[in-house]
C-alpha cells in the first residue's frame, strides 16, 4: 500500500486512539456497544498509524504524507 499518512496525522491518530480507548475502558456508558465501537475506533486508528496508509484516504485521494521530489 502507498503511504499517505503524514507525521502530524500520525500523532493525531495516536491521540484519538488513546482517548477512545480511555473512554471505552472507563465504562461510563449504559449501552455496551458504545465501548465496542470506541475500541474499534482505537484499533483502526493505531493500525493505520503503524501501516502509514489509510484506506479512506486512498478512496478520496487525500494524502498528508510529504512526498520527496
Amino acid at each position: 500500500m502507498k503511504k499517505n499518512v503524514g507525521s502530524i496525522d500520525k500523532v493525531l491518530r495516536v491521540i484519538i486512539a488513546l482517548v477512545a480507548a480511555y473512554f471505552a475502558y472507563s465504562g461510563g456508558f449504559e449501552a455496551a456497544w458504545v465501548s465496542y465501537v470506541l475500541y474499534a475506533v482505537a484499533i483502526i486508528m493505531l493500525a493505520t498509524t503503524l501501516m502509514g496508509s489509510c484506506p479512506m484516504y486512498s478512496i478520496f485521494g487525500a494524502n498528508t504524507c510529504k512526498v520527496k521530489e
